[in-house]
């Protein structure tokens, strides 16, 4: 089983592998933090970046085509199937 730890050391090349295939993805989901990794599901905190003026549009994020983009993403690079969930709100993350 992937460990919160593990992703992290792979996240760069999962993003890598989503800028390649799916650039809109990837500029909506890159700069989510990865805040949980419950069993299966991968909990993505937006909360700064709904911060900052104008930048990045959380709502962009929480689409669930890019959503899968990263979880195909997230298995080429693993092996591991995942699923992604996207907040803004500190207080939804599970740990």
């Amino acid at each position: 089983m992937l460990s919160l730890s593990d992703l992290k050391g792979q996240w760069l090349a999962v993003l890598d592998d989503l800028e390649t295939s799916h650039r809109t993805a990837w500029l909506a989901m890159f700069d989510g933090r990865l805040a949980a990794l419950d069993g299966d599901v991968l909990t993505l905190d937006f909360s700064d970046a709904t911060k900052m003026a104008g930048t990045h549009g959380y709502e962009r994020a929480a689409k669930p085509s890019f959503a899968r983009e990263l979880e195909a993403s997230i298995e080429r690079v693993t092996g591991c199937r995942i699923s992604v969930v996207v907040t803004a709100d500190v207080d939804d993350i599970r740990h």
